[in-house]
């Protein structure tokens, strides 16, 4: 928005101010402010508001790929109305990976499409995130999650196993009506058709197709218009495993891990290790990231447990604990974009999301979560076209409002990687003592931590893709009507 925008906002908003009598519609500020944040809530929906607007405009819409992305927006578009088909490259549905976090701006979606009963008695509620010392374990840093985020932003934070999720959505895709075929992986983009044409040469035609087909995408080298712009190494690997919870209850060094639900992270130099409870508490989730530039080609399988307890030497003997009953574990290069020129081909036919589009490190535990905040914006923008004639302008706007917010959580991964990542010394030392407040339990008005900084829990957790993006379509008429 700029300044003549702003200043446009301004001047309705005191007008508004000016003519209301009493409190009645009284709902929002120009300058940035949660003062209002309880009115908001104290507004009970009611159950016309529960229903999803139905698009005026019905579309025949291809996804390309059924991982958290393309099920997010399948299941978006079909609650609209839209009829959607889903193709997915391989035979059966079933994520690779472990744990996956899931953060308000994500759940409170989810929730509202209906996801709750698909999720029951797989996914959990940490209470808090304990910062730790490499060295010791020591608390540096403390988020309340339970019941600070539910009351601040609406919505809880889950951690759920990656599988667990993908199924859930899946299910409720199909009882939605959408079209989900695997083993129909999509060869070819023709955006100009639109038609995609799949592995076995079946030619399928639509009125858009929105490719959620990952970091590999081909879709997004189309819409680049040949010249691509993959992800980069972000100069770190994660090691990925899990623990049986079983074995940790069985030793005192570690049991009490499990005994207060909620994610425990050790920071050292170079290094983290992110630890949590999922599949109902039946598993322990590990994620150890490291340092690492060397090729994944040269990368040995046969030595990867080993490898990783040696980049964990010397640290807290809990954790270190904890990593010599791992099994077996999987390294995985961390990779990250940066914002693209454009998700939207020139035909405004074909557009990409997800990690296609804004591949990022996940120190943010928001890379799932800007894929359905991808879906949910897409959906709610088309829903508002009045004619076929505005869905190439509704997807403009979708694609710069997209590209602005993910990007900002690109970097903020990113920052992540930085803070965690201090040696011992004075940048560390001061990094600790600008969390101290959070852990002595005082009022917290700014955090080294991300997840308890005021100001970016509020731009993090309490953002709505829908009303921002419908807020943008307005404006964006407004300023067409005014040419």
């Amino acid at each position: 928005m700029g300044e003549e925008d702003k200043l446009h906002q301004c001047k309705t908003h005191v007008d508004s101010l000016l003519s209301l009598k009493g409190s009645e519609g009284l709902r929002e500020t120009s300058y940035p402010s949660r003062s209002l944040s309880f009115l908001r809530r104290l507004k009970e929906p009611s159950p016309e508001e529960n229903t999803p607007l139905q698009a005026k405009v019905k579309l025949q819409i291809i996804v390309s790929g059924a991982g958290l992305g393309g099920l997010a927006t399948a299941i978006a578009l079909r609650r609209r109305g839209h009829h959607v088909t889903v193709f997915e490259r391989a035979p059966e549905l079933g994520e690779v990976g472990a744990g996956i976090q899931v953060p308000p701006n994500s759940s409170r979606l989810l929730l509202k499409w209906g996801l709750e009963p698909y999720l029951q008695g797989k996914a959990l509620e940490p209470k808090e995130i304990r910062i730790r010392r490499w060295q010791d374990g020591s608390i540096i840093g403390l988020t309340k999650l339970v019941p600070d985020f539910q009351e601040n932003f609406g919505a809880p934070y889950y951690v759920v196993h990656r599988a667990n999720l993908q199924l859930g959505m899946y299910k409720l895709a199909l009882d939605l009506g959408v079209e989900v075929k695997v083993n129909s992986g999509v060869k070819e983009y023709d955006e100009t058709g639109p038609r995609v044409t799949l592995e076995d040469g079946t030619v399928a035609n639509a009125d858009l197709v929105v490719a959620a087909d990952g970091l590999k995408s081909e879709a997004r080298r189309v819409v680049l218009q040949g010249v691509d712009q993959p992800p980069q190494k972000a100069g770190f690997a994660a090691y990925r495993a899990m623990v049986d919870a079983e074995q940790m209850r069985g030793d005192p060094d570690t049991s009490w891990l499990l005994d207060s639900p909620g994610q425990n992270l050790w920071l050292g130099h170079g290094r983290h290790a992110m630890t949590y409870a999922v599949a109902g508490g039946k598993s322990f989730n590990m994620v150890l990231s490291h340092p690492e530039h060397s090729d994944p080609s040269t990368w040995k399988q046969e030595t990867a447990v080993e490898d990783m307890k040696k980049q964990f030497e010397g640290w807290d003997p809990c954790l270190t604990k904890v990593i010599n009953m791992i099994q077996t574990t999987l390294k995985w290069p961390l990779l990250s974009g940066k914002p693209l020129k454009r998700w939207l081909s020139s035909s405004g036919k074909l557009v990409i999301l997800g990690d296609a589009a804004h591949p990022m490190v996940p120190y943010m535990s928001e890379g799932a979560a800007m894929a359905v905040e991808d879906g949910a914006a897409l959906a709610e923008v088309l829903s508002l076209v009045e004619s076929k004639s505005q869905v190439h302008d509704a997807l403009k706007v979708f694609q710069n409002v997209r590209l602005i917010r993910t990007g900002q959580m690109q970097e903020a991964s990113l920052v992540n990687g930085k803070l965690w990542h201090f040696p011992d010394g004075p940048e560390q030392r001061a990094r600790d003592a600008a969390m101290r407040a959070e852990v002595e339990g005082k009022v917290v008005i700014e955090s080294a931590n991300q997840w308890s900084d005021p100001m970016t829990q509020q731009w993090a957790y309490g953002y709505d893709a829908e009303e921002v993006i419908a807020t943008a379509w307005k404006e964006s008429c407004r300023l067409r009507a005014q040419l």
